[in-house]
């Protein structure tokens, strides 16, 4: 079974007992404090005799040090002291996680010669340690066995030592707050469709009321009389009726204009009359990775308690095969009053952002608007699963996104949109076509989602390739990563609040 640990903060002292973590800068020295917990010299030997240099992500583990009381006395490698960044610390907390193994009882003695360590940094590292500890077993009957031999029996309790506990605990519970929002991220990519629909995603959105949140759900009926239709085509072949959710936190000066996210909540997508093929579409039950980072940013926002005004609003419908789903051919009229000719209803997400971008602006007219959706496979051939494709009509919004991504190492590309690729999405028989062929396909979907924006500022994610299914890190070991909540967090927080 997953148990979350739980992280307290002390005053440096040797650890007497279970398992002890100790930080090693490059060339493999100790600080005054690691070292006082190796008291017959054993790591000294240890990384003579492992060639261990202290390089970042590098483990040395000893079992039943000889003339201590220890279980185990592990030390990690930190590296160069200049590449100690934010996410940097945060990585190294994810390293410490992975040895914890079932060790219960932890002292994680935060101390590396020639470093100044400051509160902050603790905090990052202990939020790589809850980062990584994030599992999705919850519908394992077998835990342990299916976990494997290191599966703890309880979880773990971890204890860092540092110079100035209590600032540290104090800048860890507004990292917590956000380590939080991505783990509700990652836990609603990762739950299947069948548990997951539209009336259930919006359910869990209205837990946010809890925190602050103000939550609006609109039903089917409510959005039919704004004039959705958009959205509701793409709903229309499921059973499961379609929700919109509105989600504001209001954390800044009361008149002040909010900032807005906006997230594609397709619950599954099987592609609809133009399905999918077979291989594959199991994973389609995390389409709705755009609504999850949402949802998980405005926990994490009121979590924290922001100082800014946000608004999150994500579109929650399913797109199935039925007799009564929208064709190939059909034309919509969204909320705009725009027409679309849905000349593929496997290019349905965009249709589902249109109707939902132009409520938020129509309504909040918000500084801005961000949009984040599983949009393209375009998007993965062009950047991989490294970087998630920026869209944008705004070069100042651009370039903070482009800054919170490489902070937060969640990063974005910029990518182009402009009146060439505009003309390949023109309809002879309506104003827009929902595809513009074969070439660009994550450009003309940008370009056809800018067509509901006005003149607001805008970006548009697509994460495709990073939302689920994305290569293991250190401070990730699931399916569905959580990408986009620590990325617009750090937005917000370095140009947004106050």
């Amino acid at each position: 079974m997953t148990f979350m640990p739980t992280i307290s903060f002390v005053k440096y002292a040797a650890p007497k007992k279970g398992l002890a973590i100790v930080l090693a800068g490059e060339g493999g020295a100790l600080g005054d404090a690691a070292a006082a917990c190796d008291p017959g010299k054993i790591l000294a030997r240890a990384f003579s005799v492992s060639e261990f240099s202290g390089k970042s992500g590098s483990v040395v583990d000893v079992l039943a040090p000889e003339g201590s009381s220890l279980d185990r006395l592990v030390a990690i490698g930190a590296g160069k002291a200049e590449d100690l960044n934010e996410y940097a610390w945060l990585k190294l907390g994810g390293t410490i996680a992975a040895q914890l193994r079932k060790a219960t009882e932890v002292a994680v003695v935060a101390d590396i010669a020639g470093v100044a360590i400051t509160p902050a940094d603790v905090a990052r590292l202990a939020a790589g340690i809850v980062l990584r500890s994030y599992g999705f077993d919850k519908y394992k009957t077998r835990k342990d066995e299916a976990n494997g031999k290191d599966t703890p029996s309880k979880p773990a309790k971890i204890s860092i030592h540092c110079a100035e506990p209590s600032a540290a605990k104090k800048a860890f519970a507004d990292l917590q707050a956000v380590a939080d929002g991505v783990m509700l991220a990652r836990d609603l990519v990762n739950e299947p469709a069948n548990v997951l629909g539209p009336v259930e995603f919006a359910a869990r959105a209205r837990e946010l009321e809890k925190l602050g949140v103000k939550v609006e759900v609109l039903t089917e009926k409510e959005m039919k009389k704004l004039g959705m239709g958009a959205l509701l085509g793409v709903a229309q072949g499921s059973v499961r009726p379609p929700r919109l959710v509105v989600m504001q936190w209001n954390g800044g000066r009361a008149k002040a204009r909010p900032v807005a996210f906006v997230g594609k909540g397709v619950v599954f997508d099987s592609g609809g009359v133009s399905i999918k093929p077979a291989s594959g579409m199991e994973d389609m039950k995390g389409d709705m990775g755009g609504a999850a980072a949402v949802t998980g940013l405005m926990h994490a926002l009121a979590a924290r308690k922001a100082k800014v005004n946000a608004i999150g609003i994500i579109g929650c419908v399913e797109n199935m095969v039925d007799g009564n789903a929208q064709r190939p051919g059909d034309i919509v009229t969204s909320m705009s009053g725009q027409t679309i000719e849905v000349l593929n209803t496997d290019a349905e997400g965009r249709l589902v952002l249109a109707d939902a971008l132009w409520y938020c602006n129509d309504r909040f007219q918000p500084k801005f608007m961000i949009d984040l959706a599983t949009l393209t496979g375009a998007i993965m051939v062009a950047l991989g699963q490294h970087h998630a494709g920026l869209f944008s009509n705004d070069d100042e919004l651009a370039a903070n996104l482009f800054a919170a991504g490489q902070t937060s190492q969640e990063r974005v590309w910029r990518m182009p949109v402009g009146p060439e690729y505009d003309k390949m999405i023109d309809s002879k028989n309506a104003d827009m076509k929902n595809i513009g062929g074969r070439h660009g396909g994550a450009i003309t979907a940008a370009q056809f989602l800018k067509r509901f924006v006005k003149d607001t500022p805008w970006a548009h994610l697509d994460i495709a390739g990073t939302a689920m299914g994305t290569q293991a890190n250190e401070i990730n070991q699931s399916w569905g990563s959580g990408f986009g909540v620590r990325l617009l967090d750090q937005l917000v927080r370095d140009n947004y609040e106050g």
